[in-house]
């Protein structure tokens, strides 16, 4: 056996993360900023496989993730972290903090480092905060489910809830939108239309609520793109069960849809299931 062979390694898988709608809640503290909203964790996800070196792949290209970077920093280590996924960056599936939550995850078994799930949460959580690129997937990923984010914050200062629903969903992107422009400008009526809806969903939390309270999201701050619009009417279009629905996934150029709605109307949708355990560990 060679000496790479018996180089220690770990993988954790995270699910991917589709948001509907959120409200942005910074703090002076990273752990106890973050986001209120509800989205969707998925089965389709991300693998993140981490050995000692240096160095972020995703797919096997070299790309920079400075929330991996503060993760190892987190740590005290160096390690080399090598991702794949079927998801595209940018797109509005949380996958720069499935690539900070997996590297805590895998990290603290290859260096055991001796922290709790929530201290690695919060790792991840803190490092997607700093680097400006989510204020909730983290959690959310954790979590699983149909996660409703009731108070912002790490595990230690926020509160999740969630659907019991586990529906089929389907998705098509258009392009990237850019997370950090939107978090970084005025929040204001952003958050104002992510408490609305809030609200509405809490009032009567299904599936259905989810949907029409993520399509007036969308539009009431001023998010919502072309494409994603006009998938949407052509997903009611079809019509359906009082279950189906289409919405844009905050944030990215994204459709989501309850069911088989997106194939119905034509488009060439992906089909996964809702991912239910969270993140965790591969076994080895």
């Amino acid at each position: 056996m060679t000496a790479a062979a018996r180089q220690p390694t770990a993988t954790a898988f995270v699910p991917g993360h589709i948001t509907g709608f959120f409200s942005a809640h910074p703090a002076p503290k990273p752990a106890r900023a973050g986001s209120r909203g509800a989205g969707i964790a998925l089965s389709d996800g991300v693998e993140v496989t981490v050995t000692p070196g240096s160095g972020v792949r995703l797919n096997g290209e070299t790309i920079e993730m400075p929330p991996v970077d503060s993760v190892c920093t987190r740590l005290g280590i160096d390690a080399a972290v090598d991702a794949t996924t079927s998801l595209p960056l940018g797109a509005g599936f949380g996958v720069s903090g499935a690539l900070a939550l997996g590297t805590a995850l895998a990290a603290n078994a290859v260096f055991d480092r001796g922290k709790t799930e929530n201290e690695l949460i919060t790792l991840a959580h803190c490092a997607e905060v700093e680097a400006g690129t989510g204020l909730g997937d983290v959690v959310a990923q954790a979590r699983g489910g149909l996660p409703i984010r009731i108070e912002p914050g790490s595990p230690s200062h926020g509160r999740l809830n969630g659907l019991s629903a586990r529906p089929r969903i389907e998705y098509a992107t258009f392009g990237e939108l850019s997370t950090e422009s939107v978090l970084s400008g005025d929040t204001d009526e952003l958050t104002r239309a992510g408490e609305s809806a809030l609200s509405q969903l809490l009032e009567w939390p299904t599936v259905k609520r989810f949907i029409t309270a993520s399509q007036g999201f969308a539009a009431e701050a001023g998010l919502l793109t072309d494409e994603v619009a006009a998938a949407i009417d052509a997903v009611d279009a079809v019509g359906g069960d009082t279950d189906t629905g289409a919405a844009m996934a905050m944030l990215g150029n994204t459709v989501f849809a309850i069911g088989e709605g997106l194939s119905a109307a034509g488009y060439d949708a992906q089909q996964c299931q809702v991912d239910t355990g969270g993140a965790r560990l591969r076994d080895t």
